[in-house]
Protein backbone atom coordinates (compact mmCIF):
# COMPACT_ATOMS: atom_id res chain seq x y z
CA UNK A 1 0.00 0.00 0.00
CA UNK A 2 1.60 3.17 -1.15
CA UNK A 3 2.03 6.29 1.34
CA UNK A 4 -0.76 8.60 0.43
CA UNK A 5 -3.21 5.42 0.63
CA UNK A 6 -1.84 4.74 4.38
CA UNK A 7 -2.72 8.89 5.11
CA UNK A 8 -6.15 8.61 3.77
CA UNK A 9 -6.87 5.22 5.73
CA UNK A 10 -5.87 6.56 8.49
CA UNK A 11 -7.35 9.81 8.03
CA UNK A 12 -10.72 8.62 7.85
CA UNK A 13 -10.95 6.74 10.76
CA UNK A 14 -12.24 7.72 14.26
CA UNK A 15 -10.21 9.23 16.77
CA UNK A 16 -11.45 6.41 18.82
CA UNK A 17 -10.88 3.19 16.46
CA UNK A 18 -7.78 4.72 15.22
CA UNK A 19 -4.26 2.64 14.86
CA UNK A 20 -2.44 5.01 16.86
CA UNK A 21 0.87 3.11 16.05
CA UNK A 22 0.12 2.53 12.55
CA UNK A 23 -0.64 6.21 11.87
CA UNK A 24 2.30 7.51 13.49
CA UNK A 25 4.78 4.99 11.35
CA UNK A 26 2.80 6.34 8.27
CA UNK A 27 3.11 10.37 9.59
CA UNK A 28 6.61 9.65 10.47
CA UNK A 29 7.15 8.53 6.93
CA UNK A 30 5.89 11.56 5.34
CA UNK A 31 7.80 14.18 7.41
CA UNK A 32 10.79 12.47 6.27
CA UNK A 33 9.91 12.76 2.73
CA UNK A 34 8.81 16.41 3.60
CA UNK A 35 12.30 17.59 4.86
CA UNK A 36 14.01 15.99 1.63
CA UNK A 37 11.46 17.65 -0.18
CA UNK A 38 10.44 14.56 -2.33
CA UNK A 39 7.10 15.20 -1.10
CA UNK A 40 5.43 18.36 -1.40
CA UNK A 41 2.35 19.75 -0.19
CA UNK A 42 1.51 21.73 -3.98
CA UNK A 43 3.35 21.18 -7.22
CA UNK A 44 3.24 22.24 -10.40
CA UNK A 45 0.39 20.68 -12.75
CA UNK A 46 1.53 19.67 -16.16
CA UNK A 47 -2.21 19.71 -16.75
CA UNK A 48 -3.12 22.29 -19.48
CA UNK A 49 -6.51 22.57 -18.21
CA UNK A 50 -5.47 24.19 -15.02
CA UNK A 51 -4.82 27.38 -15.39
CA UNK A 52 -3.20 27.92 -11.87
CA UNK A 53 -0.65 25.74 -12.82
CA UNK A 54 0.09 24.33 -9.19
CA UNK A 55 -1.85 21.30 -7.72
CA UNK A 56 -2.46 20.68 -4.33
CA UNK A 57 -1.89 16.61 -2.85
CA UNK A 58 -4.51 16.89 0.08
CA UNK A 59 -3.37 13.58 1.06
CA UNK A 60 -0.07 15.40 2.08
CA UNK A 61 -2.10 18.02 4.22
CA UNK A 62 -4.04 15.10 5.36
CA UNK A 63 -1.04 13.77 7.00
CA UNK A 64 0.12 16.87 8.97
CA UNK A 65 -3.29 16.99 10.28
CA UNK A 66 -2.82 13.06 11.68
CA UNK A 67 0.62 14.62 13.34
CA UNK A 68 -1.29 17.14 15.15
CA UNK A 69 -4.27 14.54 16.33
CA UNK A 70 -1.43 11.96 17.34
CA UNK A 71 0.79 14.51 19.20
CA UNK A 72 1.14 15.10 22.73
CA UNK A 73 2.18 18.52 24.67
CA UNK A 74 5.88 18.30 25.75
CA UNK A 75 7.69 20.67 27.51
CA UNK A 76 10.84 21.78 24.86
CA UNK A 77 11.71 24.62 27.34
CA UNK A 78 16.10 25.59 26.41
CA UNK A 79 15.74 26.64 30.28
CA UNK A 80 14.25 28.30 33.13
CA UNK A 81 14.17 31.04 31.50
CA UNK A 82 13.19 29.78 28.15
CA UNK A 83 9.90 27.67 28.36
CA UNK A 84 8.27 26.04 25.43
CA UNK A 85 5.76 23.73 24.82
CA UNK A 86 4.49 22.26 21.69
CA UNK A 87 3.21 18.83 19.67
CA UNK A 88 6.20 16.31 20.42
CA UNK A 89 4.99 15.65 16.57
CA UNK A 90 6.50 18.70 15.63
CA UNK A 91 9.97 19.18 17.24
CA UNK A 92 12.36 21.68 15.55
CA UNK A 93 14.05 20.40 12.46
CA UNK A 94 17.56 18.93 12.90
CA UNK A 95 20.38 21.16 10.50
CA UNK A 96 23.78 20.35 10.48
CA UNK A 97 26.57 22.15 8.43
CA UNK A 98 26.31 19.77 5.77
CA UNK A 99 22.98 21.09 4.78
CA UNK A 100 24.27 24.25 3.67
CA UNK A 101 21.73 26.50 4.72
CA UNK A 102 22.66 29.63 7.03
CA UNK A 103 20.59 29.76 9.72
CA UNK A 104 21.82 33.36 11.26
CA UNK A 105 21.48 32.97 15.10
CA UNK A 106 18.84 35.26 16.86
CA UNK A 107 15.82 33.19 17.07
CA UNK A 108 14.35 31.83 14.47
CA UNK A 109 12.89 28.68 14.07
CA UNK A 110 12.56 25.66 11.31
CA UNK A 111 9.48 23.18 11.99
CA UNK A 112 10.36 19.72 11.10
CA UNK A 113 8.35 18.95 8.38
CA UNK A 114 9.68 21.56 6.13
CA UNK A 115 12.19 21.64 3.37
CA UNK A 116 14.56 24.07 3.36
CA UNK A 117 17.08 23.69 -0.06
CA UNK A 118 21.20 24.34 0.37
CA UNK A 119 21.99 28.17 -0.30
CA UNK A 120 19.13 29.57 1.79
CA UNK A 121 19.56 32.26 4.35
CA UNK A 122 17.48 32.86 7.05
CA UNK A 123 17.33 36.00 9.16
CA UNK A 124 16.46 36.35 12.66
CA UNK A 125 13.76 36.32 14.18
CA UNK A 126 11.89 34.61 11.19
CA UNK A 127 9.80 31.17 11.33
CA UNK A 128 8.99 28.28 8.79
CA UNK A 129 6.27 25.91 9.81
CA UNK A 130 5.73 22.42 8.40
CA UNK A 131 4.80 21.76 5.24
CA UNK A 132 6.66 24.43 3.77
CA UNK A 133 8.99 24.53 0.44
CA UNK A 134 11.60 26.67 0.31
CA UNK A 135 14.23 26.22 -2.45
CA UNK A 136 17.69 26.40 -3.08
CA UNK A 137 19.17 30.57 -2.92
CA UNK A 138 15.82 32.37 -1.14
CA UNK A 139 16.61 35.07 1.69
CA UNK A 140 14.07 34.92 4.41
CA UNK A 141 14.39 37.89 5.99
CA UNK A 142 13.64 39.42 9.69
CA UNK A 143 10.72 38.99 11.11
CA UNK A 144 9.39 36.79 8.37
CA UNK A 145 7.04 34.14 7.96
CA UNK A 146 6.96 31.13 5.91
CA UNK A 147 3.50 29.96 6.67
CA UNK A 148 2.38 25.99 6.44
CA UNK A 149 2.80 24.55 2.84
CA UNK A 150 3.75 27.31 1.49
CA UNK A 151 5.94 27.35 -1.41
CA UNK A 152 8.41 29.70 -2.00
CA UNK A 153 10.57 29.24 -5.38
CA UNK A 154 14.42 29.64 -6.27
CA UNK A 155 16.61 33.06 -5.75
CA UNK A 156 12.99 34.52 -3.89
CA UNK A 157 13.64 37.32 -1.44
CA UNK A 158 11.16 37.01 1.47
CA UNK A 159 11.94 41.26 2.88
CA UNK A 160 11.67 41.59 6.39
CA UNK A 161 8.38 41.25 8.42
CA UNK A 162 6.71 39.91 5.02
CA UNK A 163 3.88 37.55 6.19
CA UNK A 164 3.10 34.12 3.70
CA UNK A 165 0.37 32.74 4.58
CA UNK A 166 -0.44 28.99 5.50
CA UNK A 167 -3.39 26.36 5.28
CA UNK A 168 -3.85 23.20 6.49
CA UNK A 169 -7.80 23.78 6.37
CA UNK A 170 -9.73 23.25 4.83
CA UNK A 171 -7.59 20.09 2.59
CA UNK A 172 -8.29 21.00 -0.86
CA UNK A 173 -7.01 24.71 -0.85
CA UNK A 174 -4.02 25.38 -2.36
CA UNK A 175 -1.23 26.75 -0.57
CA UNK A 176 0.54 30.06 -1.17
CA UNK A 177 2.91 29.69 -4.10
CA UNK A 178 5.72 32.04 -4.90
CA UNK A 179 7.60 31.21 -7.94
CA UNK A 180 11.47 31.19 -8.85
CA UNK A 181 13.00 35.21 -8.59
CA UNK A 182 10.11 36.94 -7.16
CA UNK A 183 10.90 39.76 -4.73
CA UNK A 184 8.60 40.29 -1.69
CA UNK A 185 8.81 43.84 -0.31
CA UNK A 186 9.23 44.68 3.29
CA UNK A 187 6.05 44.26 5.46
CA UNK A 188 4.01 42.53 2.55
CA UNK A 189 1.29 40.03 3.17
CA UNK A 190 0.15 37.34 0.95
CA UNK A 191 -2.57 34.90 2.01
CA UNK A 192 -5.65 32.61 0.93
CA UNK A 193 -3.62 30.39 -1.98
CA UNK A 194 -2.77 33.63 -4.08
CA UNK A 195 -0.11 32.71 -6.83
CA UNK A 196 2.75 34.81 -7.19
CA UNK A 197 4.38 34.21 -10.67
CA UNK A 198 8.44 34.06 -11.92
CA UNK A 199 9.76 37.36 -11.59
CA UNK A 200 7.30 39.43 -9.91
CA UNK A 201 8.10 42.45 -7.89
CA UNK A 202 6.09 42.94 -4.94
CA UNK A 203 6.67 46.73 -3.25
CA UNK A 204 6.60 47.16 0.32
CA UNK A 205 3.31 46.46 2.27
CA UNK A 206 1.40 44.90 -0.73
CA UNK A 207 -1.21 42.86 0.45
CA UNK A 208 -2.68 40.09 -1.20
CA UNK A 209 -5.80 37.99 -0.56
CA UNK A 210 -8.60 36.25 -1.81
CA UNK A 211 -11.06 39.10 -1.54
CA UNK A 212 -8.66 41.96 -3.23
CA UNK A 213 -8.92 42.58 -6.60
CA UNK A 214 -5.65 43.77 -7.85
CA UNK A 215 -5.86 46.31 -11.04
CA UNK A 216 -3.27 45.84 -13.84
CA UNK A 217 -2.48 49.02 -15.67
CA UNK A 218 -0.41 47.72 -18.68
CA UNK A 219 -2.97 45.24 -19.69
CA UNK A 220 -6.03 47.38 -18.86
CA UNK A 221 -7.01 44.22 -16.86
CA UNK A 222 -8.10 43.09 -13.35
CA UNK A 223 -7.44 39.83 -11.22
CA UNK A 224 -9.04 38.34 -8.97
CA UNK A 225 -10.14 34.76 -6.96
CA UNK A 226 -12.57 32.94 -8.46
CA UNK A 227 -14.63 30.28 -7.38
CA UNK A 228 -11.70 27.55 -7.24
CA UNK A 229 -9.11 29.49 -9.32
CA UNK A 230 -6.68 31.53 -7.30
CA UNK A 231 -5.19 34.97 -7.48
CA UNK A 232 -3.00 35.02 -9.72
CA UNK A 233 -0.33 37.83 -10.18
CA UNK A 234 1.67 37.53 -13.71
CA UNK A 235 4.85 36.75 -14.44
CA UNK A 236 7.58 39.73 -14.37
CA UNK A 237 4.43 42.01 -12.95
CA UNK A 238 5.99 45.35 -10.60
CA UNK A 239 2.97 45.66 -7.69
CA UNK A 240 2.63 48.30 -5.80
CA UNK A 241 -0.18 49.97 -2.83
CA UNK A 242 -2.80 52.06 -4.45
CA UNK A 243 -6.06 53.14 -3.57
CA UNK A 244 -9.59 52.86 -5.92
CA UNK A 245 -12.18 55.32 -5.14
CA UNK A 246 -16.05 53.89 -3.67
CA UNK A 247 -19.25 55.71 -5.91
CA UNK A 248 -21.35 55.86 -2.64
CA UNK A 249 -22.68 59.10 -2.14
CA UNK A 250 -21.07 59.16 1.49
CA UNK A 251 -17.94 57.89 0.80
CA UNK A 252 -17.47 60.61 -1.94
CA UNK A 253 -18.82 63.02 0.36
CA UNK A 254 -16.07 62.27 2.71
CA UNK A 255 -13.33 61.31 0.40
CA UNK A 256 -12.95 57.83 1.49
CA UNK A 257 -10.91 55.11 -1.15
CA UNK A 258 -10.34 51.26 -0.43
CA UNK A 259 -6.75 49.73 -0.77
CA UNK A 260 -5.92 48.13 -3.90
CA UNK A 261 -3.04 46.78 -5.30
CA UNK A 262 -1.87 47.63 -8.54
CA UNK A 263 0.25 46.37 -11.38
CA UNK A 264 1.90 49.88 -12.41
CA UNK A 265 4.49 48.06 -14.90
CA UNK A 266 6.15 44.61 -15.83
CA UNK A 267 9.88 43.72 -14.93
CA UNK A 268 12.52 45.17 -17.11
CA UNK A 269 16.60 45.98 -16.79
CA UNK A 270 16.33 48.76 -14.40
CA UNK A 271 14.12 46.70 -12.50
CA UNK A 272 16.82 43.72 -12.24
CA UNK A 273 19.31 46.05 -11.32
CA UNK A 274 17.49 47.18 -8.39
CA UNK A 275 16.27 43.71 -6.95
CA UNK A 276 20.41 41.94 -7.97
CA UNK A 277 21.25 44.48 -4.80
CA UNK A 278 20.64 42.35 -2.59
CA UNK A 279 23.31 39.55 -3.80
CA UNK A 280 25.98 41.15 -1.92
CA UNK A 281 24.78 40.34 1.07
CA UNK A 282 24.86 36.55 0.93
Amino acid sequence: MTLSNQIEGFYSQDSSSLDKKGALRAFNELKFFLNTGEIRAAQPSNNSANAAGWSVNEWVKKGILIGFKLGELADVSIDDHFRFFDKNTFPLKRLSRENQVRLVPGGSSIRDGAFVAKGVVVMPPAYINVGAYVDEGALIDSHALIGSCAQIGKRVHVSAGAQIGGVLEPVGALPVIIEDDVMIGGNCGIYEGTIVKKRAVLGAGVVLTGSTPVYDLPRQSIYRRSGDTPLVIPEGAVVVQGSRHIDDSFAKSHHIALYTPVIIKYRDESTDAATALEESLR
